[in-house]
């Protein structure tokens, strides 16, 4: 018998990551600052009534051939090296697999993030998910990026978590994930779902799990109140189910959270095991 499948799922920038992971390096290499860059791209957003993840895509590309940064993949990847993680994230992946494991439950970790995803791929962490959902740009023939090849906001983020639900991961398929699946037959249950994320960005996903019975988790940086009222409101709003400080250190009260999660997760797995097993009996 296949063990249960537990899928957590995890924003990437302030969820993972302190911060943008366009801040740590290719900001400051174009010569802006953070809130110069951020603020072009709302702008130039709002003047053409753009989405926002295209146009901080578009202006990633602009303004690295106006300062002769090279837009390649691999300088691209290069960034992802200098990535700074919460406490305990470099460890946080094993330690849960472990749990689970001895727990009787598969753990799978996935990203989905509207941030990039070569970026994402230079990163320490990359080999802890199974997939990486995130934007990347389509490269000519001499490897230098030209446009969007995918792009993740709110409401592709919904899709992705329905393409995890049925074990859909090539996303040139809109087939398949939209056919129609019984429940009892999709690879993970949105119930064995687990939703970690720090902002309103995330709302829809965060909903999404929370009301088909699994579990949306808000992470907030402890010095930050502003971070901090922002999970507070998500709980208010009933979003979320739970928020904890972003520390994944060992002991720490999200890890103590996503384990009891993970508990409660197993036992209902147990559970609807038995009822199908006593229904087929009585067929």
């Amino acid at each position: 018998m296949e063990k249960p499948v537990i899928a957590i799922m995890y924003d990437f920038d302030k969820t993972l990551c302190t911060t943008n992971m366009q801040e740590y390096s290719f900001i400051p290499e174009i010569g802006l600052t953070a809130d110069e860059f951020w603020s072009q791209s709302n702008e130039l957003a709002q003047d053409e009534q753009m989405d926002p993840v295209l146009s901080y895509l578009y202006l990633m590309l602009t303004e690295s051939r106006n300062h002769r940064k090279s837009i390649r993949r691999e300088n691209f990847v290069k960034a992802g090296e200098k990535l700074q993680f919460y406490p305990g994230v470099k460890t946080w992946f094993d330690r849960i697999n472990q749990y689970g494991e001895e727990h009787g439950v598969s753990i799978e970790h996935y990203i989905i993030s509207s941030g990039l995803k070569e970026i994402i791929e230079g990163c320490e962490i990359k080999d802890a998910f199974k997939e990486i959902f995130a934007c990347e740009f389509l490269y000519d023939e001499n490897g230098v990026a030209v446009w969007p090849k995918n792009v993740v906001n709110y409401t592709t983020k919904t899709q992705i978590l329905f393409r995890i639900n049925k074990g859909v991961m090539d996303l040139s398929d809109d087939r398949t994930v939209n056919e129609f699946t019984p429940e009892n037959q999709r690879r993970v249950p949105f119930h064995n779902m687990i939703y970690i994320a720090d902002g309103v960005t995330d709302v829809p996903c965060m909903k999404l799990v929370k009301v088909n019975g699994g579990y949306s988790v808000a992470v907030y940086q402890e010095e930050n109140e502003k971070s901090k009222d922002t999970v507070k409101e998500l709980m208010r709003q009933d979003r979320i189910n739970l928020f904890a400080p972003a520390d994944y250190s060992q002991g720490a009260p999200l890890e103590s959270c996503i384990k009891q999660i993970i508990d409660r997760m197993q036992a209902n797995d147990l559970l609807v095991d038995i009822y199908e097993k006593q229904k087929a009996e009585i067929q």
